[in-house]
Order: C-alpha cells, then sequence, then structure tokens
C-alpha cells in the first residue's frame, strides 16, 4: 500500500512538474510571437479605376507597343509586351471595383526566336536562313543572331477579339491606310497583314476602333523620327515631314475620339538618338599603337599629298584639313565615307592628267574621293560594328585593308563605288533629328493639351531633357544620368542604359527588354493615376528578366 502510495505521489508530482512546464514552455513561446509574430502572406495587391473605364483595354502602337526586342518580335517578348504589363496591372484596378476586365489578346507570333527584320527586312527566307532573335554572346562580347528563326506567319487566333495592336516598324501614316495589308504597296506591313480584319481593305485604325475599347495607350510616331536615324540620316524619303505627321497624328486622335468614348493615355517621341543602338561605338574606336599608327601613316603620305594638291583647282583649304588623315597611339577617329561632301574625283582625274599621280595611284585614290574621320559628337550606329576592322578586301589574313581605318567606312572595295554614310549620324544629321522631335512632340502634346473633356492624359518621355519646359526628371533623364547618376535606380538596383546583363536595353540596341517594359509600364500607370484618379499597384520590375545569353545557338558560337 505504501508502495502504491508513494507511486502516486510520483506520478502526482510529474503530472504538476509536467503541467508547470507545459505551461512555462506556453508562456515563452506567446511572449517569443508578441515580439516577433509569425510572417504573414502580403495582402493581395489591389486598386481603383478613379473616374477611367478600364475594363476593355487596347494598346497601339508600332514595335514599342507589340513587344519586339532583340531585332525580332518572339513568343517572350510578346508575352511580357508593353501592353501586356499594362493590362495585368488594369485587371487588379477593375476587379478591386468589382468589374469584370476583358481578357487582353495579343496576335500570338508562336516563335521562339522571331524573325530577324534587321537581317532580312523582306521576310522571305528562301533568300538566306531565317534567323531569329539576337542574343548577346558572353565569349565573344557581342550581340549575334540565333540560327534557328521562323518567318512572319499568319496570325491563327480570333482576329476580332484582339487588344494589342503594336505593329513593329510603322509610321502615323500606315494606321490610316489600307495599304498597311496590302502586299506590294509601299505602306505594306508583315505584321499588320498577318492580323488584319480584312486583309487590303482594313485599317490599323479601322481594326483598333472596331473593337469598342473602354481605354487605350497610344505610342506612335518614333519610325517618323527612327528609320532615318537608324540608317544614319540616308534616306529622307521615310523622314515624315513636319506638316504629313501634324496632319496624320491628328487624324488618328480625332477618329479615335469621335468613333470610341474611351479614355487614354498617349506618350511622345522619346529621344530616339540616346539609345545604345547610337552610343555604343564611338566616333574614335580606331585603337592604335604607335608602331601600326606610323605605318598606317606611312602608306596614307601619297592620299593626303594628293588632296592637298586639290588645293591647286580650287578646293578650300578648311575643307582639305577636314579630309586630312593622321593616326597616333591611342584612339583614333574611324574614316569614312560623308557623302556631302565635294567629290574630289575630277581633282583627281587633272591630277592624273597633269602627270602628278599614276594611273595606279589614280585608281588608289577613289576610296577618299568623299571620306574623312569623324569628329566628336557624330554617332555610329551599331550597324557599323559588325564591319568596323574587318578586311574590305575579304581577305582576312593580313590586316591591310581594314575598314574604317585604311579604308572608309561606306565605302565598297568590291564595287568601288559608294554605299553611303549609313553608318553614323553626322552634326547636321543629329541637328534636323532634334528639330523635328521637337515639332512631332508639339503636335503630340498639343492634341492631348487642348481636349477639355479629360479623355487624354499625356506621358511626357523627354520630361526633365534640356529644352523640356517639364522639368520634372523623367524615366530617360534619369536613364542618361541627369540626376547625377548614370543609369536608374529602381528596387534599390541600379539598371544601365544599355543591353549588358544589368541594361534595359534589349539587344538591339534600339527596343526596351523585358524589364524595360515593365519600367514603361510603370510610367503609363503613373500617368493614369495622375489623370484619372486611379489606383493601379505598379509592376515588379526587378523580377523581370533581362538579356538573354548565347547558348550555343548564336551565329557567332557556330
Amino acid at each position: 500500500m505504501k508502495k502504491l502510495n508513494h507511486l502516486l505521489v510520483l506520478i502526482l508530482v510529474a503530472g504538476v512538474t509536467f503541467y508547470s512546464c507545459e505551461g512555462v514552455e506556453d508562456s515563452l513561446v506567446d511572449d517569443r510571437l508578441e515580439d516577433n509574430p509569425a510572417p504573414t502572406a502580403p495582402p493581395a495587391p489591389s486598386g481603383s479605376q478613379g473616374n477611367a473605364d478600364y475594363t476593355k483595354f487596347v494598346s497601339i502602337g508600332n514595335s514599342l507597343t507589340a513587344g519586339f526586342m532583340d531585332a525580332a518580335l518572339y513568343n517572350q517578348g510578346q508575352q511580357s509586351s508593353l501592353g501586356a504589363l499594362i493590362a495585368a496591372q488594369l485587371k487588379i484596378a477593375v476587379e478591386s471595383d468589382g468589374g469584370t476586365f476583358d481578357e487582353f489578346n495579343q496576335p500570338d507570333i508562336n516563335s521562339v526566336n522571331g524573325f530577324n527584320t534587321s537581317i532580312q527586312p523582306d521576310n522571305d527566307p528562301t533568300t538566306a536562313p531565317a534567323f531569329g532573335r539576337i542574343k548577346l554572346d558572353l565569349v565573344a562580347g557581342v550581340p549575334s543572331p540565333t540560327i534557328n528563326g521562323d518567318p512572319i506567319g499568319a496570325y491563327s487566333g480570333t482576329i476580332s477579339s484582339l487588344n494589342n495592336f503594336g505593329i513593329p516598324g510603322i509610321q502615323v501614316g500606315q494606321m490610316l491606310t489600307a495599304g498597311a495589308g496590302t502586299p506590294g504597296d509601299p505602306a505594306f506591313s508583315p505584321f499588320y497583314a498577318r492580323m488584319a480584319s480584312s486583309p487590303g481593305t482594313s485599317t490599323i485604325l479601322g481594326d483598333v476602333i472596331a473593337t469598342q475599347p473602354t481605354f487605350f495607350t497610344l505610342w506612335i510616331g518614333n519610325n517618323d523620327i527612327l528609320g532615318y536615324a537608324a540608317t544614319g540620316g540616308s534616306n529622307e524619303a521615310i523622314f515624315t515631314s513636319e506638316g504629313d505627321f501634324n496632319t496624320r497624328f491628328n487624324a488618328v486622335v480625332d477618329a479615335l475620339m469621335a468613333n470610341t468614348s474611351a479614355k487614354g493615355v498617349i506618350a511622345n517621341i522619346p529621344p530616339v538618338t540616346t539609345a545604345p543602338f547610337f552610343r555604343a561605338v564611338t566616333w574614335n574606336n580606331v585603337a592604335l599603337d604607335q608602331a601600326t599608327a606610323d605605318q598606317i601613316n606611312s602608306g596614307f603620305a601619297a592620299v593626303n599629298g594628293a588632296i592637298q594638291g586639290c588645293a591647286n583647282v580650287g578646293v578650300a583649304q578648311s575643307d582639305i584639313d577636314r579630309r586630312l588623315v593622321s593616326y597616333n597611339a591611342g584612339n583614333n577617329p574611324i574614316l569614312a565615307i560623308d557623302e556631302e561632301l565635294d567629290d574630289l574625283g575630277t581633282c583627281f582625274d587633272l591630277l592624273l592628267g597633269a602627270q602628278q599621280i599614276s594611273a595606279q595611284q589614280r585608281a588608289q585614290l577613289t576610296p577618299y574621293e568623299q571620306s574623312r574621320p569623324l569628329v566628336e559628337g557624330e554617332l555610329v550606329l551599331l550597324s557599323a560594328g559588325s564591319v568596323l576592322g574587318t578586311e574590305a578586301d575579304g581577305d582576312a589574313s593580313t590586316a591591310d585593308t581594314p575598314i574604317g581605318v585604311v579604308i572608309p567606312l561606306g565605302f565598297s572595295l568590291a564595287e568601288g563605288s559608294l554605299s553611303g554614310d549609313k553608318y553614323y549620324l553626322s552634326l547636321a544629321e543629329q541637328a534636323a533629328i532634334q528639330s523635328r522631335s521637337v515639332a512631332f512632340n508639339t503636335t503630340i502634346a498639343t492634341a492631348v493639351l487642348s481636349r477639355t473633356d479629360g479623355r487624354l492624359g499625356l506621358f511626357d518621355t523627354n520630361a526633365g531633357l534640356p529644352g523640356n519646359p517639364n522639368i520634372t526628371l523623367g524615366v530617360f533623364a534619369d536613364l542618361l544620368g541627369l540626376d547625377g547618376e548614370l543609369g536608374i535606380e529602381i528596387e534599390g538596383t541600379l539598371l544601365d542604359p544599355d543591353f549588358l546583363p544589368n541594361g534595359i536595353y534589349s539587344t538591339d540596341g534600339i527596343h526596351p527588354n523585358i524589364r524595360g517594359n515593365a519600367i514603361l509600364a510603370n510610367e503609363f500607370l503613373k500617368v493614369m493615376e495622375g489623370t484619372f484618379g486611379s489606383t493601379i499597384p505598379k509592376v515588379s520590375v526587378i523580377a523581370k528578366p533581362g538579356i538573354t545569353a548565347c547558348s550555343g545557338d548564336c551565329v557567332s558560337e557556330q
């Protein structure tokens, strides 16, 4: 009995002890939870439409709207198009207000690598292999097209339900003409023809209006300047006049306002020549040691002598001085064709006739009839990078005729003729681009700000840039370092204005990559909030991918 009582006491004590310890443990846990509460899932994003109706949203524009990047329209880029990123955030605002957001449909390209339009602008895969999007070759340190591209095929979905009307490559005028969907027409666009409601009859703008959107973004006009700039100012025919732009742009806006009840945000033309396409290759890209410089200068002595001899036939000394070539150790100017220069061919013929040069020397002077070294401030295009330093005579075994050093950039040695100064922008051409940009942006601002019904907002991509009355620092001004730091800081990360791994441009040097699209989408959303009293959650930029590296599928790796 004593043993039983003793056992009961032990059990009771153990029970009290266990209960007491358990109580102490619970108390400690409770105290710890009060001091360090368990993490909870963040609240679902929410927003409100304000006085706008985002339920049926369409995006209108060119390649910047379509999701075109890396010189191609391909699946990943299209899925993260500017329109698609904006639509995902607008859906949150609509559903937060208890509404139903119409699905944002895009004309799916159904191609992993797309079709590289910078290499094959005619979209004819029978003339050459179909190259695809550009990736970055981290070993060679160059952008390179992929080898497995696809020609631009027809859209197989329901055309009448489309929401993304971003048509790569179009100018404003192409929105208004049925020629955009008519093969053989000067205005033809294969990107519109594949999704036109009635190819050869319908227009881009007509197809937009037929959807009866409740809200739109319009970003158009870039190509009315960019086409001219990206070809080195060599094609005046694609440089839209101020009068034509004013007429065409207002026709687009007026039609949208008259034939729909939609509100919208219109963006103006950004500073196109600040893109890496115009900045990646410098004007003084010729790096030489002294021995090489001396060797080349020796070869140029006769050329300089013939050019100087033209002073005897009336050529101004100031013009001659621009053409003389002299290299030093370090970085030197690129030697290039300048079709604005007077042609010295007649002068060289006179020197031959006067027996001051031989027939062989006269033939050797042909590349220098309209050549000169570039000067500081001139912009060399990214497209020049693939030919600079290569052998003009096709003989890669000896570096005796490198383009841009011995043979002027823009001269065809094989054909013995000029191919044009399509590889750079002179100071005069840049001034023309700037003047035209200001005029076009005045037209855009007037079209938006002159309306008194509150239906339009303006996204000023030039905010904060020199000469712009809007002094608020804008996204492009921020990128260019006008705040004292080159690049733009997003979510604690500095992103650069280039197409390197931490950049916001795609590898074509003109179009934003997915991160860049996310930044621009947020800028559009800010304008919507400020104009229409909306509250819209922003796109997470850093979570988006940047550039893609080659992985055995690039031309440079073959």
